[in-house]
């Protein structure tokens, strides 16, 4: 989870990501740093983050993106 923050932080570092759960529902998140976060995480994690778990709920939230990667790392 820590590498995942600091991930976070390197985008945007006025957010506080450990409490905030609104990052797409407040835009805090655009597109370009949903793209920039899928390769981030693909190269942090060893996982690949396919076009159905592009979703809101699995990026509006740190510990939603930290759910979602501990899923695809069970799947691999």
């Amino acid at each position: 989870m820590e590498a995942l923050l600091e991930i976070l932080s390197d985008l945007h570092p006025e957010v506080d990501f450990e409490s905030c759960d609104t990052l797409i529902d407040d835009e805090i998140l655009d597109s370009f740093d949903i793209v920039s976060l899928i390769a981030e995480i693909s190269n942090e994690f060893d996982v690949t983050i396919s076009a159905k778990d592009i979703i809101p709920d699995n990026f509006n939230s740190a510990q939603a993106l930290w759910a979602l990667i501990e899923r695809l790392e069970d799947e691999e």
